[in-house]
């Protein structure tokens, strides 16, 4: 039962860590002046970015597994 808390929190630090390395597609300038560049739209995410964006979803999912299983746990015993 701690066990599963205790691998919440480490998944919901690196799940913060992991997110917040990712880079915004989005300028900054696009923001301020309207204009959207659709120069790179369709651009195929590759190296490191896939892997971001492919470590984000598993870490999210193992976080919702965990924190249902974490609930159930919980409330079982008490």
């Amino acid at each position: 039962m701690i066990a599963v808390d205790i691998c919440v929190a480490i998944v919901a630090i690196l799940l913060i860590i992991i997110v917040m390395l990712q880079g915004s597609k989005d300028d900054i300038n696009d923001a301020f002046n309207g204009s959207k560049s659709e120069l790179f739209k369709n651009q195929k995410t590759r190296g490191v970015e896939l892997f971001m964006q492919r470590a984000t979803a598993i870490l999210a999912v193992l976080f919702i597994a965990l924190v249902i299983t974490s609930v159930a746990l919980h409330t079982n015993i008490m």
